[in-house]
């Protein structure tokens, strides 16, 4: 699989250059089906950019790689559960 550039350049991204994955080999957060995430979230914990990092991989529909500490599996459920809380505060009102 091709991996994908990690770093972009625009002021809306600045935030990677502050990442803990700077200078890490993008093939870490992309690894293949089935293999071990457990490397690429270690470089996640503890960043300072951790949170920016998965809100832009939300935001822009990553379907691959290792984002913000989580996988594409963890990244669907986090959006399903804001379609969900944003559905039943609607309710509410």
């Amino acid at each position: 699989m091709a991996v994908p550039s990690l770093f972009f350049e625009g002021p809306d991204r600045s935030w990677q250059k502050r990442a803990n994955c700077m200078g890490v080999d993008p093939e870490l957060f992309f690894p293949e089906r089935g293999a071990s995430t457990r490397e690429a979230k270690a470089v996640c914990r503890g960043c300072v950019v951790q949170e920016e990092c998965l809100e832009y991989a939300i935001a822009n529909g990553e379907k691959f790689g290792i984002w913000g500490g989580m996988s594409e599996r963890e990244r669907r459920r986090v959006r399903r559960a804001r379609v969900l809380a944003r559905q039943s505060g609607s309710a509410a009102s």
